[in-house]
């Protein structure tokens, strides 16, 4: 697997997504990411730290470009729990969870994030902006009650699956209601 390729990917598809969802400092994006199924296994068999390394350096230069504030979902061993930085989980009132991801019990990618970041902690829930699935992962449960599809123009990444999503707030009233200014 050529991995500069991996991160230059990886910085597409999030670009790209953060792009059409207009995401900056005020907005948190989800990220679901098998490294398994990446490498073209079965989600959660074979996790692997070098490609982990990179998808997080692909993100992270999207992310430096855009300002956006990012949370990677472990696996179900952790009950789908989110890495992020301490700042972002005070700054959103999320409630800290205590473990400490790793490569059998959080996945490949959020025990390498949680790793990387300056100040990481774990939550449990959140409600994101936006979301990337890579392999599969389902983090629907992790975004904001009205999500819209977004297919992006590269729809796997090495061997996984790509889906991604971006929200949008919910339309009231009724046909009096007027949804432009």
């Amino acid at each position: 697997m050529n991995l500069q390729q991996l991160t230059a990917d990886t910085a597409n598809i999030v670009r790209e997504l953060a792009i059409h969802a207009n995401l900056g400092p005020s907005h948190l994006m989800v990220l679901g990411v098998s490294t398994s199924e990446i490498a073209g296994a079965r989600i959660g068999t074979s996790g692997a730290e070098d490609i982990a390394t990179a998808v997080w350096n692909g993100l992270h230069e999207a992310q430096c470009e855009r300002g956006f504030a990012i949370a990677f979902q472990c696996c179900e061993h952790l009950n789908r729990a989110l890495v992020m930085e301490r700042w972002t989980a005070e700054r959103y009132a999320h409630e800290e969870v205590i473990a400490v991801p790793i490569l059998k019990a959080g996945g490949a990618m959020a025990a390498h994030a949680f790793r990387q970041m300056e100040d990481a902690c774990l939550v449990e829930r959140v409600q994101a902006h936006a979301g990337i699935d890579i392999g599969d992962t389902l983090i629907g449960m992790h975004l904001r009650p009205v999500a819209v599809p977004f297919r992006p123009s590269m729809r796997q990444l090495g061997q996984a699956h790509v889906n991604a999503a971006w929200t949008r707030p919910k339309l009231i009233g009724g046909e009096r209601a007027c949804y432009t200014r």
